[in-house]
Order: structure tokens, then C-alpha cells, then sequence
């Protein structure tokens, strides 16, 4: 396990008594060393641009707002009120769609950053959180609506993964051993980086825990907590999630 700097928490940020309002909101959408040019054409995309309906918002993002990312490939579709924060640590493949509502947050991403491979779906109201480490997805994956990826550590998920609503893949939880202190004072580990196959399948809310592997073309039900590393080709459930069944294998 490794503890994770505070300082990956926006509620940290926020709640530092010694930072002027005006640089702590550049701090967390755009980075503190970020160029000022760069900070006001990440406003005037996003305040201008953001919330616009129908085929007009969708046209006027995919012609602006490319040039806000570190790489951004062709045909972009960028639903309304979906928020960007360090889109420079941000890079996009072709065919990229992000959904209505979504957040897409680099902060944390380091040098790697958060990468989308060709033809990614990320449905509406998801989280890409990247709070401490680096986020790649890729490509022709398609990640369910309400479905949220935290990073307090490397998350690697494969290409052509089918995930179902309401997922969750976190890298990393809270101490809670001080019973002096509330939960939320007592800090964050990670166990270790997520990394789930290729050609895999989550049913609507599973949950994926740090450090697992998660092997290829597996099947992970419904509900399912996955705390132990999923070999190749197996259905798992449950919570505990347990193996049921290889797949390809029939039953006597």
C-alpha cells in the first residue's frame, strides 16, 4: 500500500485557508502552471460553448474544443455540460463521444495523463477522476452511464470492454484505524493499479477494487464486488465475487 498526497482531494484544495479563491479555481481546472492565455481560452470554450443543445453545441464543440487537449483525434462528439479540468493531460483518439453531464478530471494523471483510444464511449453522467495516477482506456470501449473511474493509481482498462451502468473502479480507498478522527481527516492509500483485459463484460453495478487484474474476456455479473485477481475467460458474481463458470467450457 502506498498513502496518497492529500493534496490529490479537490475537498482539500477547497478547504485551504491560505489560497486566494481565484488561484485555487485555476488550480483545479487547469493547473497552476498553466499559461494565463491558455486558462482564459479554457473559460471563454467552456462558459461559452459548454451547455449549448442540439446539433449546434455538438457542432461548435467538435470544432473548439480539440485544441483545449493534449492530443484530440477526428470526429469528436462532446455532449452539453460535460467538464473538463486539466484537458491538458487529456488525450483523445478518433471517434471519441462523451455523453451529457459527464466529468473528465486530469489533475492527478501525472506525465501519462488520461488517455481514450479510438472510438471510446463514455456514456452520460460518468466520472474519469484521474486523483493520483493515470487513467487509458482503450479503444471501442464503451463505459455505462452513471459509472465512475477514481484513480489513486494506475487504472488500465482494455480494448473492446463492455461496461454496464453504474460501475465503479476505484484504485483506492480511506484509513479508518484512528477512531479519534472522522474517516474523512485520516487520509487515502492505494493498493495497488486496476487493470482489466481486453473484450471483458461488467454488468450494471460492479465494482472493482485497487490493485486486481481483471483477466481478458471475462464476465463480471451484475453487483459483483471484485476483490480478488479474474483469470482469463471466467464469469464471476457475488460479494466476494466468485468464479462460476469458465467460458467456452459446457457443463456435463
Amino acid at each position: 500500500m502506498k498513502k496518497v498526497n492529500s493534496r490529490a482531494i479537490v475537498r482539500e484544495r477547497l478547504s485551504d485557508a491560505d489560497a486566494a479563491p481565484f488561484r485555487t479555481y485555476i488550480d483545479i481546472t487547469v493547473g497552476s502552471r498553466t499559461r494565463f492565455s491558455r486558462f482564459i481560452r479554457y473559460e471563454l470554450l467552456t462558459s461559452f460553448l459548454g451547455s449549448i443543445p442540439g446539433g449546434l453545441g455538438f457542432y461548435l464543440r467538435k470544432r473548439f474544443y480539440p485544441s483545449l487537449f493534449r492530443r484530440c483525434g477526428k470526429r469528436l462528439l462532446i455532449g452539453t455540460n460535460v467538464v473538463i479540468r486539466h484537458p491538458d493531460k487529456i488525450a483523445l483518439g478518433d471517434n471519441v463521444t462523451i455523453d451529457d453531464n459527464c466529468l473528465i478530471d486530469g489533475r492527478g494523471a501525472g506525465s501519462e495523463g488520461i488517455v481514450l483510444g479510438d472510438n471510446v464511449m463514455i456514456n452520460r453522467n460518468c466520472m474519469l477522476q484521474a486523483k493520483a495516477g493515470p487513467i487509458k482506456i482503450g479503444s471501442r470501449t464503451s463505459l455505462g452511464s452513471y459509472s465512475i473511474v477514481s484513480a489513486l493509481d494506475r487504472v488500465d482498462i482494455g480494448s473492446a470492454v463492455l461496461i454496464g451502468g453504474r460501475c465503479y473502479f476505484s484504485a483506492g480507498a480511506y484509513y479508518f484505524d484512528d477512531v479519534s478522527a472522522p474517516v474523512m481527516d485520516q487520509g487515502l492509500y492505494a493498493k495497488g493499479p486496476i487493470k482489466i483485459g481486453s473484450n471483458a463484460y461488467f454488468g450494471a453495478g460492479a465494482m472493482v477494487v485497487g490493485g486486481i487484474t481483471v483477466g481478458t474476456g471475462s464476465v463480471i455479473g451484475a453487483g459483483a464486488v471484485v476483490v480478488k485477481d479474474v483469470p482469463d475467460r471466467v464469469v464471476v458474481a457475488g460479494n466476494p465475487a466468485r468464479i462460476l463458470r469458465e467460458i467456452g467450457i459446457k457443463e456435463a
